[in-house]
């Protein structure tokens, strides 16, 4: 009789232990081939399928000034390797995993970087090398899911609300004060000027003069939501494309036959701020520190 309950409990174990490995199985193959392969698609809608670390540098090339601290760089690295795996999991049915522009994350190769840094790249290419590599198969986990990793280059001393800026309520990206963004910055603060025609066929209004904006709508973070130019609304994103300014912080000055635009910061806002990042690393901060600071409650884990 023992034998037998003995029995029993070994074959129970057995399935549990199979169940086990093969859920550990899924979970190690959710995002990728066992050869770690990345199929993107180029700005001229041709498909190149690379291995993951190859296309990280690239991205770093890309995304990031090589001569950043080699903290923010790893951020990067993360940020980056963490989105390029969210856009493998929602593009499974596509016959690419990630666009290779700044729809997406951009991407450059190696004679590209050889082009952007002359006698330096030797140097930069290992500084980026050695970040994918310190990093190795890291991506930012909320809730045990990986998530959307949105980064930027500069804010205004805030960074937004994913809600705010793409509609979508993510409890891991939530506004938060970036005081290394702030005026001691290149380009922090950027005014550019348009003649009123200009503005007016920019934004494709019927009527030009007199030029009235009204009905400023910002957001906590100074960032206009909505306005009104000439009894024609426009949202802060669409005024930033339409315009191709640098962020959605605006500021009008209007002089006679011109318009004034200053701006601060630069890009969406959205996630992780890089030259905030690179700000905290020059503190001391290290890239989960930084990390784990513009992504709320969040956690560092590898792919498998």
């Amino acid at each position: 009789m023992k034998n037998k309950i003995l029995l029993c409990i070994i074959v129970v174990l057995s399935f549990t232990l199979m169940a086990v490995i093969s859920s550990k199985s899924e979970t190690s193959h959710s995002f990728f081939t066992e050869e770690n392969q990345i199929t993107i698609k180029n700005e001229d809608n041709s498909l190149e399928t690379l291995n993951l670390d190859t296309y990280l540098i690239g991205v770093l090339a890309a995304e990031m000034p090589a001569s950043f601290h080699e903290e923010a760089l790893k951020a990067q690295a993360v940020a980056s390797r963490t989105y390029a795996l969210y856009k493998i999991k929602q593009n499974q049915n596509q016959s690419y995993d990630i666009l290779t522009s700044v729809t997406n994350q951009a991407y450059i190769t190696t004679d590209e970087m050889q082009k952007k840094w002359g006698s330096d790249y030797p140097y930069y290419y290992q500084k980026i090398v050695q970040a994918v590599q310190d990093t190795k198969d890291e991506i930012i986990t909320y809730n045990n899911e990986i998530i959307e990793a949105f980064y930027f280059a500069m804010s205004n001393g805030q960074t937004e609300d994913a809600k705010t800026v793409f509609q979508e309520d993510l409890p891991y990206i939530k506004s938060t004060t970036s005081t290394w963004d702030n005026s001691t910055l290149n380009n922090f603060s950027v005014t550019v000027t348009f003649s009123l025609n200009d503005f007016c066929q920019k934004l494709n209004l019927t009527t030009c003069e007199p030029l009235n904006i009204s009905n400023i709508s910002k957001s906590d973070t100074n960032h206009i939501n909505s306005v009104v130019i000439n009894n024609q609304e426009f949202q802060g994103t669409e005024l930033r494309t339409l315009l191709n300014l640098r962020s959605t912080d605006i500021t009008f000055n209007l002089t006679n036959d011109k318009i004034n635009i200053t701006t601060k910061g630069y890009g969406h806002g959205v996630g992780m701020s890089q030259y905030g990042a690179n700000g905290m690393a020059k503190e001391g901060y290290t890239y989960q520190e930084i990390l784990k600071y513009y992504y709320n409650d969040v956690e560092i884990n590898k792919i498998v």
